[in-house]
């Protein structure tokens, strides 16, 4: 991995740990990102993605928990473990709104770090959950 998909890669993985850390904590962005910053060692041009990432989540989630909770049928998003359910934010957010990153991208990515920071079975729950949002939107023309 090279450029700017590392970058992106960096960032997402970033912003997993402020949006987990946000949960866990129970605070804003701002500080969930100096949180993480002062404890991992996060490379400064993987954060205005992160950033972005973050705040795009925090402000659409109602929108976003909304194209997982149909598709997720046997996991209500709150049971869901902490690292599932912000991937599968993560990912939706970005299917929605940074078009300049190809939905299949998006989605393998969410499944290797589901696969990389999750439990065994979240790798393949992520891509069942993301199929599924996938083909909703691609019948609705919001994906290609």
């Amino acid at each position: 991995m090279h450029g700017q998909m590392g970058q992106r890669r960096k960032a997402r993985e970033l912003a997993l740990q402020v949006l987990f850390q946000m949960e866990y904590q129970l605070c804003a962005a701002g500080e969930g990102f100096q949180l993480v910053l002062d404890n991992f060692s996060a490379s400064n041009s993987a954060r205005p993605y992160a950033e972005q990432l973050v705040k795009g989540i925090v402000d659409a989630r109602d929108e976003i928990d909304q194209w997982i909770r149909p598709s997720s049928e046997h996991w209500r998003l709150e049971r869901m473990p902490h690292v599932d359910r912000n991937i599968l934010r993560l990912a939706v957010y970005e299917l929605l709104c940074v078009k300049e990153v190809p939905a299949k991208v998006s989605i393998d990515e969410a499944i290797d770090i589901a696969k990389q920071y999750g439990n065994e079975g979240s790798g393949s729950f992520v891509n069942g959950v993301l199929d599924d949002i996938y083909n909703r939107m691609r019948r609705e023309g919001i994906v290609e």
